[in-house]
């Protein structure tokens, strides 16, 4: 199957659909500034995640806006939102639902659990065992939830945004590899910069909380969907992606034999996948029609940082996926 290419009038026609349909992002970003100062660049990856369908891992810190952020998100575009606090007693009853006995009437009903949200808060995911974990990362592959003989479908738009507290290693459990590949985005986020917490410190301390307004229909997030999908990506940029993710797994062959010895597993096919969704769905946030190297390498970490195993050898000598990833982006031919 080869990519289609466009002419100068199909492509201003792209450009024109989506500078119309992404007028909601400048909208959207504008109102969840009454909420949350700074942490941008975690608004923008919730949003690379909405745009795609696909699902976002979060590591930070307690205190930096996360549940604010998906929170204000769910009101602003007017959807349900549902939080769940992991923790080691859980059961995956307790997330999907299960079947109740109702004594007066002889017969089983569903009781649908927290899932069935539109925006759901999977907070501290690795404080849960294993089998809690996939009762949740099962319904975000397929979209579905069983229970009992019933098999029912999760509502439209539906986003998973998961957290981790990196400090405290004690108690939890790790999400398996396998597991972990089904986030689309791995964010890493920091501190607010010093004027930022300075607002931060005087909105929390005064009370004056401004509400957010919806703003956004959900409507408007599944048509977009459908815009981000024809995003013009060129033959040269989709080597470029596939030359960025084969580098993971044979660096030797793009002449990278130096961290080869501290990879132990490449990307999968989702990583490729994955980084031309971001990618289209990051030039739709620029209001572009076509993707171009720069929106690559805005995402290609998020994308990647938790798809590279690393050896002990890596680990020993302090290498990351990050400095791996940037010396895979330097040494990639760049379109």
């Amino acid at each position: 199957m080869e990519s289609k290419i466009l002419n100068a009038s199909e492509l201003t026609e792209l450009q024109q659909i989506v500078q119309e349909q992404s007028q909601f992002v400048d909208v959207l970003r504008n109102e969840l500034a009454k909420s949350i100062i700074g942490q941008q660049y975690m608004l923008d990856r919730l949003l690379l995640a909405l745009l795609t369908n696909g699902h976002i891992l979060l590591e930070g810190v307690p205190g930096l806006a996360k549940t604010l952020a998906i929170k204000s998100l769910s009101e602003a575009v007017a959807v349900d939102f549902s939080r769940i606090q992991f923790t080691p007693d859980l059961l995956p009853a307790d997330i999907v639902g299960t079947m109740i006995f109702f004594y007066h009437k002889g017969t089983f009903e569903v009781k649908k659990g927290p899932i069935f949200s539109n925006f759901l808060l999977a907070d501290e995911i690795n404080r849960a065992p294993a089998k809690v974990q996939s009762a949740l990362l099962q319904a975000m592959q397929e979209r579905i939830v069983t229970i009992g003989e019933h098999t029912y479908p999760l509502p439209e738009p539906f986003l998973v945004m998961a957290t981790q507290n990196p400090l405290e290693q004690e108690g939890t459990y790790p999400l398996p590899e396998a597991q972990i590949d089904r986030f689309m985005l791995k964010v890493v986020i920091s501190y607010p910069k010093y004027e930022e917490e300075r607002m931060i410190m005087r909105l929390n301390t005064t009370g004056e909380f401004p509400k957010i307004q919806a703003c956004v229909s959900s409507d408007e997030i599944l048509r977009a969907r459908n815009t981000v999908k024809s995003i013009y990506m060129d033959e040269k940029i989709e080597q470029y992606i596939l030359d960025i993710v084969f580098a993971t797994r044979e660096p030797e062959k793009y002449n990278l034999s130096e961290i080869k010895s501290y990879i132990s597993y490449g990307g999968s096919p989702r990583a490729s996948i994955s980084l031309a969704m971001a990618s289209r769905a990051y030039a739709f946030l620029q209001h572009r029609a076509y993707v171009i190297p720069d929106d690559i390498k805005a995402v290609v970490k998020d994308v990647l940082r938790h798809r590279i195993g690393l050896t002990f050898e890596a680990e020993a000598e302090q290498i990351s996926t990050e400095l791996i990833i940037d010396k895979i982006i330097q040494r990639i031919d760049v379109p």
